[in-house]
């Protein structure tokens, strides 16, 4: 079959009721436990995943759109957490990324308060001006919580925070929900995808054992593989290595140290960067290069010399291709996760991204298949990629770094569009901009912006209708709020031990 979009007439328009998911792993049972909380008295789902198949499981930073995924499915907070060893977090520590000593924190708060006409950020520019203003990240409660280990759900929702989770343990969570409505798993490897000899679409999964499980709608959760959307479909993949030039990690696990630190640790190296990522027992560590400036074996001995605490497992090694599926839905089959794109795991959004896909196919769930609307799920999809893609490269890009081939390439390698145009804005005149539906709001932006170095050269007019007094009492204001709030907060490790103590790994 052909990989072009399928015409309404190769479409079967019969209903859709059967749903079967091809893997397991995180993106398997986040798409089974969503699907089958929606619509499980209506469809029957099924979910085929062998054992012998390992998955990648070291996603285990998330982003704050995890809470509004986890209230979609009435999910406990504090037992989910329990489950899966996890603690919060309240941002990113960026260590090395302006040059090699320079540190900022990219946190998922909002900074200041805004003006309709313009955003804090210009305010706080005049005050920086008149030496009035401390810090960019003075004025951001997150943020300062982050640096000082502390956390407590407060009662007007005014922190904003994701977490840090055990991928595998969370699957499993995952698992018990899907099963407890109605979701059948079926174990075994898949042999063969069978596909319809007139329209192409998929009629069944043969497993090794001879079986078939047949379906109306397929979801491919098979990681790298792309087992059906990819290696059956014949759907092309995009390749972004040229702005994106990690195609390698490493991971392993240690035993905790130290209480745990709210905040992902993102290193950066010469040729690449190190995650830290701690849970309530134990510490994720890995390394993320571009094998093409560095070799295996030196980017492993880099990491093995660097972490702390007894490991807990062997190095796993993994390969993967930055870029997208060149459309995420074909015909009876969408693809959930690495299966459909692959954006490196700086900013954590892959877990996010996995959700969107699940959420909007939820959005779209069809009666029958249609090809209006399976272009316009590609559409959003797109979009989302894209607006994702172009924050990652930003880290890359705005930086003083000219220590290695390696960051002078970022540096000087010319952007996507839509990149630059956000890039030559901020720069020219303070201003970020939000799309409705995009990920990444105007603070994410300015953090990231400020901190990698790029300066605005003007701002908007507005604070200069403020007296320096005036303005002075402004920013003490907001800043006083955010010292008595965080003076407030218990320690993140305290927290956790009252919250959702986690059993012994």
């Amino acid at each position: 079959m052909s990989p072009s979009s399928p015409s309404e007439s190769v479409l079967p328009q019969t209903p859709v009721r059967r749903v079967v998911i091809a893997g397991g792993g995180t993106a398997g049972w986040m798409a089974a436990a969503a699907i089958c909380k929606l619509l499980g008295r209506t469809l029957e789902v099924t979910l085929v995943e062998s054992e012998d198949i390992g998955t990648i499981g070291v996603g285990e930073a998330t982003i704050p759109t995890m809470l509004t995924f986890h209230r979609l499915l009435g999910i406990d907070e504090q037992a989910f957490m329990a489950a899966s060893q996890a603690t919060i977090k309240l941002g990113i520590s960026f260590e090395g990324w302006r040059d090699p000593d320079h540190r900022y924190l990219h946190s998922f708060g909002i900074t200041g308060k805004d003006h309709w006409s313009a955003g804090f950020q210009h305010f706080w520019m005049r005050g920086r001006e008149r030496g009035l203003a401390e810090d960019y990240p003075a004025y951001c409660i997150e943020l300062q919580a982050a640096l000082r280990h502390r956390f407590a759900h407060l009662s007007d929702y005014r922190m904003n925070y994701a977490y840090h989770l055990d991928a595998g343990r969370y699957a499993r969570f995952l698992r018990g929900i899907s099963e407890t409505h109605g979701c059948r798993r079926i174990e075994g490897r898949i042999a063969e995808v069978i596909t319809d000899p007139d329209s192409g679409l998929i009629r069944a999964l043969q497993l090794a054992d001879g079986s078939t499980i047949e379906g109306d709608l397929f979801v491919d959760c098979t990681g790298f593989r792309a087992l059906l959307i990819g290696q059956t479909l014949g759907v092309g993949f995009e390749d972004w290595s040229h702005w994106l030039l990690n195609d390698s990690a490493i991971a392993t696990q240690t035993a905790a140290v130290r209480p745990p630190a709210p905040y992902t640790r993102a290193i950066a190296e010469p040729w690449g960067w190190q995650w830290r990522i701690a849970l309530q027992h134990r510490m994720g560590n890995g390394i993320v290069y571009a094998s093409r400036h560095v070799d295996d074996d030196t980017a492993r001995a880099r990491l093995l010399s660097s972490i702390e605490g007894e490991r807990l497992r062997e190095p796993l090694q993994l390969r993967f291709r930055p870029g997208r599926r060149l459309r995420s839905w074909h015909g009876n089959c969408i693809a959930i996760g690495l299966s459909a794109s692959f954006i490196e795991p700086l900013e954590s959004t892959t877990i996010h991204l996995i959700q969107r896909g699940i959420v909007r196919l939820l959005q779209a769930f069809p009666q029958v298949l249609a090809a209006p609307a399976i272009a316009e799920y590609n559409a959003r999809m797109d979009e989302e990629l894209q607006h994702v893609r172009d924050f990652v490269i930003l880290h890359y890009h705005a930086t003083e770094r000219r220590d290695s081939a390696y960051w002078r390439y970022v540096a000087e390698m010319p952007l996507p569009d839509t990149l630059q145009h956000r890039i030559d804005l901020f720069r020219d005149t303070g201003t970020v901009y939000h799309v409705p539906g995009e990920l990444f709001a105007e603070n994410s932006w300015i953090q990231v912006m400020l901190g990698q170095g790029i300066v605005p050269r003007h701002r908007h007019p507005v604070p200069d209708l403020m007296g320096d007094e005036e303005l002075r009492g402004f920013l003490a204001a907001v800043r006083a709020d955010v010292e008595r709030t965080v003076d407030a907060l218990p320690a993140h490790h305290d927290y956790l031990q009252r919250y959702c103590p986690a059993a012994p790994a």
